[in-house]
């Protein structure tokens, strides 16, 4: 590659060098990929111009890097992976992100077309196997289209609901050199963040919905992660406190509202604090940046019939594909929330409607003095609701828990409190992918900075798929500290078969007893073993504090499968057949 331009106007320059000028006239974050031949100019681009980029141990662990780092920012994360099995091991981080429509650019590098499917070393059909697993998917075929199929993907990652796009690089087409006008590299000012090309609601239907808002005693408002990416908390907030309407948020809406502020219902769902109870008693819901799936609806069992649903969801095509809407806002969020508060008459709200929303904060101090067994047990092992309580107490109002898929995920979403508006809570719920924690906690505080700490929780079971990250980490200088479930199995499957089957019928979902701070400490982490809850307050407090290097700490946690979910009891939990009790 050329270290300078040859003239002001002309640019000769490899197909890799012209991919990295074009992420960073896109002002791309920190890249995390593992590199092959196929990239190798791209690679050496990034050396030049002095891009961040950070070899990851695993491709599908530089996804979940690169989809937490986008969820913080709001703007797209990047990955990339060479051909074969780089490329195939995107698929599942890549899912995630598509599924929870988060903003992502995913490179691959493949084969020489001069000589692709004559047996090529790692050669795959990978363009077929990654095209269900993305928003879209752009071959370049040619040098000289990289800027504008760069453009393209970032136009496509960040509008409409975000998602991953890939950017699949032929060898020849990486290798090869263009000579390119200066002006052709450039990026679009309006698709660097998400939300980009904002939408409005239909007047009609904005008139139709405010009707009924405007009549409601008992509305609520239910949201979800779309909230996020809208960037929608303000205007959120506003309707909510002008209608004293409560709100409640999925696991991914969490921090829709601050979880402390007193018309937040808390979770709703699978999981539900007094969410549910509340749902049931509505007479007008407001769905907002949610696609009401299998959690958020209990299987589809929670929305009750006959109360009118506005619905509120930036693709079309989503409004009224689990749950019958009344009112359809196909429209950006925010922009849809702040018209729906200036189309609503002014005057008096209905009889009803303060009573209905000041009795939140009296029943969720009851719904806290029933959880005080698990948020203040003193019992070994640990119980989990001891250890979120403790990071309740002891994290920040600008501070960010991520949480792994499978109970990381259900405990922290149903007891994890933000205290401010915002995404301070980030759980992987697009896909649900065991193995989220450690590298989603390193994309967090790439994103957060090091004023901003990062808090992760993961298994045992999630923590073996991806410990190797944590030498990433301490390597990026992403000094994050996670918390490790440690319960000797694979303890939501190990529930689940308590739950289905009975006490000691288990199958496959055992681990051996594993020294995770012993582990940490060889890959010159910090890591703490902790097995008194007594000592859970001081050592998350003097985690929090320390910056010099990544922190493990091996929470030693309860190994009765019965006592392991957050929501229920095992122990008296009935389950009908047919039915996935949790």
């Amino acid at each position: 590659m050329t270290d300078a331009p040859a003239s002001n106007t002309t640019l000769t320059i490899t197909g890799g060098e012209a991919l990295a000028r074009m992420l960073e006239a896109h002002h791309v974050g920190p890249m995390f990929g593992m590199g092959g031949f196929q990239l190798l100019p791209f690679y050496e681009a990034v050396r030049a111009l002095g891009l961040k980029h950070y070899l990851i141990n695993d491709e599908r662990c530089g996804t979940f890097a690169a989809d937490a780092w986008a969820r913080v920012t709001n703007r797209p994360g990047v990955v990339d992976a060479t051909l074969g099995p780089g490329a195939t091991n995107l698929v599942t981080g890549l899912v995630e992100s598509l599924n929870a429509g988060i903003p992502l650019v995913a490179i691959t590098g493949d084969a020489n077309r001069d000589h692709a499917w004559k047996n090529m070393t790692q050669e795959a059909r990978q363009v077929e196997i990654l095209r269900p697993a993305c928003k879209e998917l752009i071959r370049i075929e040619s040098t000289k289209r990289i800027p504008e199929m760069v453009r393209r993907a970032f136009a496509v990652a960040t509008s409409g609901r975000p998602g991953p796009v890939v950017l699949d690089l032929p060898e020849d087409v990486c290798h090869g050199e263009h000579t390119f006008g200066a002006d052709e590299i450039w990026a679009d000012p309006g698709t660097l963040q998400a939300q980009a090309r904002r939408t409005r609601p239909d007047g009609s239907e904005l008139d139709r919905a405010a009707a009924l808002l405007a009549k409601a005693k008992r509305p609520l408002l239910l949201v979800g992660g779309g909230i996020h990416v809208s960037g929608a908390h303000d205007a959120l907030l506003a309707l909510a406190e002008a209608g004293r309407i409560p709100v409640a948020h999925t696991m991914s809406g969490k921090g829709a509202i601050a979880c402390t502020h007193p018309l937040s219902l808390g979770v709703f769902g699978r999981y539900s604090r007094i969410a549910n109870d509340f749902i049931a008693e509505a007479d007008l819901l407001i769905v907002v940046g949610c696609k009401l799936g299998e959690i958020a609806t209990k299987r589809f069992s929670l929305m009750p019939a006959g109360v009118p649903l506005i619905h509120i969801e930036i693709v079309p095509e989503e409004i009224g594909r689990t749950t019958r809407a009344d009112v359809a806002l196909a429209a950006d969020a925010r922009l849809a929330l702040e018209d729906l508060l200036a189309a609503l008459p002014k005057g008096p709200l209905p009889d009803g409607r303060a009573d209905f929303a000041a009795a939140v904060a009296p029943r969720m101090a009851a719904w806290r003095v029933g959880a005080a067994d698990r948020l203040e047990s003193s019992e070994t092992p640990i119980n989990v609701g001891r250890l979120i309580n403790e990071l309740n107490i002891a994290m920040g109002e600008e501070d960010i828990l991520v949480a792994d898929g499978g109970f990381a995920g259900h405990w922290g979403g149903l007891l994890f409190d933000t205290k401010k508006s915002g995404r301070h809570f980030i759980a992987d719920r697009g896909f649900a992918s065991i193995g989220y924690g450690a590298p989603g906690a390193m994309g967090a505080q790439m994103a957060a900075g090091p004023k901003r700490r990062v808090v992760g929780l993961t298994g045992d079971g999630g923590f073996n798929m991806t410990i190797g990250e944590i030498e990433t980490a301490r390597r990026a200088g992403a000094n994050f500290v996670l918390c490790v479930f440690n319960n000797g199995a694979s303890g939501y499957v190990k529930a689940l078969q308590h739950a289905v089957y009975g006490p000691g019928k288990y199958q496959s979902s055992d681990l051996a007893e594993t020294d995770y701070a012993a582990a940490a400490r060889a890959f010159g982490c910090r890591g703490i073993r902790v097995e008194d809850p007594a000592d859970l307050s001081r050592v998350i407090r003097e985690s929090v504090a320390a910056t010099d290097a990544p922190t493990v700490l091996d929470v030693i946690v309860t190994r009765d499968p019965a006592r392991m979910l957050p929501g229920v009891d095992n122990r008296t939990l009935r389950v009908e057949k047919g039915d996935r009790p949790v």
